[in-house]
């Protein structure tokens, strides 16, 4: 099928109203146009209500052998509790390199996680005229991902806390019993999952009957502390009153009582694990090697050591598809897990990356965020997602604000909820100047990774041209490939066609390969001071708590 462009001409108003006025004042093209775009016919995809499709793995097979598109990360410099705008400037990049500048694009976004999107902070489909729609269904429920990984995450919760009640009540004869029941004449069989722990154990039978009464005890007893157990139960929402909490205390549970908590749902590492996952039996062996916790000898007790390494995979099957949505302009949209950057790598999926560099091809753009300040998340999606995926980025944007400048300058607190302070709202020169010392040195850092460096100033109403200028002086001194003010939540895609300009000539004009900060087969400890180091930091210290809690490999 030929693709064909399906762009919205926007209609802007001044001031802007609000994000969620914007978003549904446009009507959405039904999705199977966006699926036009990109020459995706409809065996490529599963339909979710009118404006969502699951896109399939299997496109990913059919387009093996084509090239790839330009590969672009959008990070942040260190960010206030407001946040700078990166989700808002991937998407009005994108919408400037397909409506305006006539390139083949995709953007692709993590999915929000419900929690925010109920508190202060809102959701993450962008803001002002450069969104993500349907914005509602976008940030809920989308296509069910995060309510899959929620009951994969509680499946494992409740494996683990029956495994200990049954092998703390039951002989090792009648756990064995449950575990390869007896069927006629006392015959038993293996699960197939049963013998990856075989393996573990260093069990070549085949047969249970076979089994020597002290193989009989290590098979069917893991043997689980459940001091060491770091799995826990995760929802969606904010519930404070749940992050700490006591199970077992019902009368059946037999006084098997210990405390455990809530986490939020994308905390768990079953997103992280579908943020890297590559393909579905990369998510089987994936799933399958998490860890929960110990035994009481001190051996290391995964999911399949538990048996459900291939029910989390089933309740997952889904949620592997990236979700196909649009821009306000048009422009298509994969969203794709959600991993948090402070606990996990903050990026979204491998997948989408690689399904959309296909479809885009050669000359055509794949614009992804990562999450929190470019230290964290750009540093992690080069580490990290570029390390496991292979994929190589040609270009990275740093957003930066005026408003964060002058925070970083000395300027007073900003605080999500209340009013800025008068110095955010008048010109400073000097107070933007003193900021761009972490505007300076994210440049530095990304650049370290072999890639050209694009600085986007998110431009407010309030932010002055002298203000601007000192930014972008600043930059272009500290190494950027080019310093551009944007106006996309004004704009639209209009107010960003500069940056898409940049964006295609730092793309093409990359003379260096993509270079990590740190190689693999390196202790923690090396990792960790080679993170630090590139911050600025002259060291690291670790208390006795860190290193107690820290492998052995740690105090090489």
């Amino acid at each position: 099928m030929g693709s064909s462009k399906t762009l919205r001409k926007l209609q802007v108003v001044s001031p802007v109203p609000a994000d969620i006025d914007i978003a549904n004042s446009v009507e959405p093209f039904h999705i199977s146009e966006i699926a036009q775009q990109l020459n995706l016919s409809s065996n490529h995809y599963d339909l979710y209500g009118k404006y969502k499709a699951k896109v399939l793995l299997s496109v990913l097979d059919e387009l093996q052998g084509s090239g790839d598109g330009y590969y672009v990360v959008v990070g942040g410099i260190t960010p206030t509790p407001l946040g700078e705008g990166k989700s808002t400037t991937t998407v009005g990049l994108c919408q400037a390199l397909g409506a305006f500048l006539d390139k083949k694009v995709v953007t692709c976004l993590r999915q929000p996680s419900q929690g925010p999107t109920f508190g202060i902070k809102g959701g993450a489909a962008g803001g002002g005229y450069s969104q993500v729609i349907p914005m509602d269904e976008f940030n809920l429920h989308l296509t069910g991902d995060i309510h899959a990984i929620t009951a994969a995450n509680n499946l494992l919760a409740a494996a683990i806390d029956t495994r200990i009640f049954h092998e703390a009540t039951q002989s090792d004869k009648a756990l064995l019993n449950r575990l390869c029941p007896p069927k006629k004449e006392g015959e038993r069989s293996f699960a197939d999952i049963m013998f990856r722990r075989l393996k573990k154990l260093g069990i070549s039978k085949n047969n249970p009957n076979d089994l020597t009464p002290e193989e009989v005890k290590k098979f069917v007893r893991l043997d689980i502390d459940p001091e060491s157990i770091t799995w826990r139960r995760v929802m969606d929402v904010n519930d404070r009153f749940l992050r700490k909490i006591t199970i077992g205390q019902g009368p059946e549970e037999k006084g098997m009582v210990r405390e455990t908590g809530f986490d939020i749902s994308v905390a768990s590492e079953i997103m992280a694990v579908l943020a890297l996952t590559t393909s579905l039996s990369d998510m089987r062996e994936r799933l399958g090697k998490m860890v929960i916790g110990n035994s009481k000898g001190g051996e290391p007790i995964t999911a399949d050591d538990l048996g459900v390494g291939g029910a989390l995979t089933v309740l997952m099957k889904d949620a592997i598809n990236p979700t196909l949505m649009q821009t306000l302009e048009g422009t298509p949209v994969l969203v794709h897990a959600g991993p948090f950057a402070n606990i996990a790598h903050g990026n979204s999926s491998i997948v989408a990356d690689k399904i959309a560099l296909k479809l885009v091809g050669p000359g055509g753009f794949v614009v992804t965020e990562a999450g929190f300040g470019a230290d964290i998340g750009t540093e992690k999606f080069m580490n990290i997602k570029c390390r496991y995926s292979g994929l190589v980025p040609q270009c990275a944007v740093i957003v930066a604000t005026i408003r964060a400048l002058k925070m970083h300058g000395g300027g007073p607190e900003v605080v999500a909820g209340k009013p800025l302070d008068r110095a955010y709202l008048s010109e400073n020169v000097a107070l933007v100047e003193a900021g761009c010392v972490n505007l300076a040195r994210h440049i530095i850092n990304t650049k370290a990774y072999g890639v050209n460096v694009v600085v986007a100033v998110n431009m407010f109403s309030t932010d002055t041209e002298a203000e601007l200028n000192a930014v972008r002086t600043a930059a272009l001194a500290a190494g950027a490939f080019d310093a551009i003010v944007c106006t996309h939540h004004a704009h639209g895609g209009k107010g960003a066609v500069d940056l898409g300009i940049a964006v295609q000539r730092a793309c093409e004009n990359v003379t260096q390969p993509l270079k990590f900060l740190y190689p693999l087969d390196i202790s923690i400890k090396e990792k960790i001071e080679a993170i630090a180091r590139s911050y600025g930091a002259s060291g690291v210290e670790y208390s006795k708590q860190v290193k107690a809690c820290l492998p052995f490999q740690f105090l090489l």
